[in-house]
């Protein structure tokens, strides 16, 4: 609510000084426009509610819910997880949490739905503070958004923008692989980075913070002997479904696949989030009939809305972030920013190694008020790739400058979107910590991410050596 006062007050002042900048993609002249005027009140009474109902992790969040609820209500997510993880390595435990973070982004905003949560409850299952697992999840997601060790939908959507801004300049196809070897670099590089600040800075930091009454952390994690025949009945029915769901996806004329035949971008990674939905309401329904848990079939229903109790927190801070991202977008005030950020960049005449540093700190700025990376690269794009190229820089470097910059401020931004959903989570274990607390948690792995990645970068690129296949 403090953001959305600054920003219709900042809205107000840029206005009544009359700025406007000119769009770096179509050439439009845009002029900040004022919240506090008739228009801006005409326009925030009529778009409240599609604000609110229209915030896309407002579905993908219920929609998950409902099928982890459901797991964590039978029994099913403890159960596995303690089978699993209950005598491994803590170093492990964390690198392996960022690990499917950064993978799993492959399924785009369901990471950010499906990997804090059950990084809490792994934390918990091998006597750990679930609240720094969750932390460790969200930022596995966050800061490793755009990495990877395979070719993702977000690799496409960049370069497609970035082909584009390249041909201001001349006729230059980025392919959706550019930046894929220093991706593969990456990994490792943000999985051991990121488990060293875990594990020896946040951890020891914030051990203080316990659960609430009747979440306990040190409880005895044993597995019944029901649970165990339940988790083998369980773990022929996820076999199951993932065989059939091969069956149809497999085949190059697949409904799934796009038309060329490929997954990236396809109709099976757009519709991820019902294909997960179904997988863990399957194996959740089974494991609960095996166990006990489900005794009849109103059960379901049930046991899902049940743990939909705790989701009122998190729909509640929807609502009013929702208001603010659409007031920011549309008062203007992003693409003034951007343009005249990169307009005072441009004219300072430094080393291409400097310049791309700046450019870095620059993108990352702009993160914290412009969240969609696709939205940012559109607005910054269109600048500063014909102005690298004019200083000789190849267009896939510019492109992962961007890319590094904006992924390691996402856990940072106060425009993110899931900050809320992961408030939420901790609100389970702990109500007090607020986002004060959360902030403090991600400052560390946000400046030694965004140095450590950035630094690799820039030697990287030092040394002249391909970021992509050429």
């Amino acid at each position: 609510m403090y953001l959305c006062a600054v920003i219709m007050v900042l809205s107000a002042l840029v206005a009544a000084a009359g700025s406007s900048v000119t769009h770096p993609g179509n050439g439009s002249e845009v002029a900040v426009r004022s919240l506090l005027s008739g228009e801006g009140l005409v326009y925030i009474l009529s778009s409240t509610v599609d604000n609110f109902i229209s915030f896309k992790p407002l579905g993908l969040v219920l929609c998950m819910m409902l099928a982890v609820g459901l797991m964590q209500e039978v029994g099913l997510a403890d159960a596995a997880i303690k089978a699993s993880l209950l005598n491994a390595p803590r170093q492990f435990v964390t690198g392996t949490i960022f690990l499917v973070g950064i993978i799993g982004n492959l399924a785009s905003d369901a990471a950010f739905i499906l990997v804090p949560p059950l990084a809490g409850i792994v934390f918990a299952a091998t006597n750990r503070n679930p609240i720094v697992g969750i932390a460790a999840g969200f930022v596995a997601v966050a800061a490793g958004f755009t990495a990877n060790i395979f070719i993702a939908g977000t690799d496409v959507l960049l370069s497609g923008i970035t082909t584009e801004a390249a041909a201001i300049v001349r006729e230059t196809e980025v392919s959706p692989a550019a930046n894929w070897y220093f991706m593969l670099i990456s990994v490792p590089l943000l999985v051991v980075v990121s488990t060293l600040i875990t594990d020896k800075y946040i951890e020891p930091r914030f051990s203080s913070l316990h659960s609430r009454e009747g979440v306990s952390i040190g409880q005895d994690y044993g597995v019944s002997a029901k649970d165990k025949v339940a988790l083998k009945w369980t773990l022929a029915a996820a076999a199951t479904y993932l065989g059939i769901f091969l069956l149809i996806l497999l085949p190059t004329d697949s409904p799934l696949r796009n038309a060329e035949g490929g997954l990236v971008p396809s109709p099976f990674l757009s519709g991820i989030i019902p294909v997960i939905m179904g997988f863990f309401i399957f194996c959740a329904v089974v494991f609960g009939t095996k166990s006990g848990a489900i005794q009849r079939a109103d059960d379901v229903p049930r046991l899902m809305a049940k743990s939909l109790k705790t989701v009122g927190s998190y729909i509640v801070l929807v609502f009013v972030i929702a208001q603010f991202i659409a007031w920011f977008n549309w008062s203007n005030l992003a693409i003034f920013i951007a343009v005249n950020g990169a307009e005072w960049l441009s004219d300072l005449p430094l080393p291409n190694l400097v310049m791309l540093a700046l450019f870095m700190v620059l993108a990352g700025a702009m993160n914290l008020i412009v969240f969609s990376g696709s939205a940012q690269w559109a607005i910054m794009a269109p600048v500063f790739i014909p102005l690298f190229m004019l200083l000789g820089v190849d267009p896939a470097n510019t492109q992962m400058a961007y890319r590094i910059a904006d992924t390691t401020t996402n856990i940072i931004s106060p425009t993110n979107p899931y900050i809320p959903m992961v408030l939420a989570l901790i609100a389970r274990y702990n109500p007090e910590v607020r986002f004060g607390t959360f902030l403090a948690m991600m400052l560390p792995y946000a400046l030694i991410l965004f140095s450590a990645w950035g630094a690799s970068f820039l030697l990287y690129f030092l040394l002249g050596l391909p970021v992509g296949p050429m």
